[in-house]
């Protein structure tokens, strides 16, 4: 996986897109009481863990040119308290953490390290900014955002949405929170080839069923 000095240039150059990455209920719900509404779903978290880490083929990214390059997954402050201790920052990821009580700048991304520390910014907007400018829009390849509903929302506001890659609960759940989006009209579902080529991976098709829960893997990209 090689290209020369003017291809990785250009890739640098592309717009920034946003992919939400959620799991919900076919009413939209994705938790309950802070947390998920199931548990147990290991064959989906490390779906999710194979995806936001994998850099996309060439000529989005070219990994072996830019030893730095990585994706970034956006989050809110709740959301980042829940990964337990162990395990954040998540690994292999840019970890953006939006709190609005954050004042202070974000640092250079030649200023971190990403396997210790998270970016923390106050708004999407500034997530967005950081990458896009400078150091960070050099060394990212995708972003993706992870949670929680008020970070869903701000991010179907920006432009830069345009996929979502959901995994479908069909199981019912008592849920409390919901992902801020009905998927119709202006959204629309991709077929399975498609979600295989963008995720880089043969994607289980079909329900699948997993600690008594069954669920799909899918993706809707923004039609407009």
């Amino acid at each position: 996986m090689s290209r020369n000095s003017t291809s990785s240039t250009s890739s640098q150059m592309l717009p920034l897109e946003l992919t939400l990455v959620v799991a919900a209920t076919r009413s939209m719900g994705i938790g309950r009481g802070g947390t998920l509404p199931w548990t147990g779903l290991k064959k989906e978290m490390a779906y999710f863990a194979r995806v936001t880490k994998r850099l996309p083929p060439p000529p989005e990214a070219d990994a072996s040119s830019d030893p730095l390059l990585m994706n970034a997954v956006i989050m809110g402050r709740k959301t980042w308290d829940s990964i337990p201790v162990a395990y954040r920052p998540l690994k292999g990821r840019l970890n953006i953490v939006i709190s609005r009580s954050h004042t202070k700048a974000p640092p250079g991304r030649d200023e971190m390290v990403p396997e210790l520390d998270p970016v923390r910014v106050r708004s999407m907007d500034q997530a967005i900014a950081y990458l896009a400018e400078g150091a960070a829009a050099h060394h990212t390849a995708r972003v993706f955002v992870i949670g929680g509903a008020q970070i869903y929302r701000a991010a179907l506001r920006q432009r830069e949405a345009t996929r979502i890659l959901l995994t479908r609960v069909m199981t019912d759940f008592q849920c409390d929170t919901y992902f801020p989006l009905e998927l119709s009209g202006r959204w629309v579902r991709k077929p399975k080839e498609e979600l295989d080529r963008w995720v880089g991976e043969d994607v289980p098709d079909g329900v699948q069923v997993e600690n008594n829960v069954e669920y799909e893997f899918q993706m809707w990209e923004r039609a407009d």
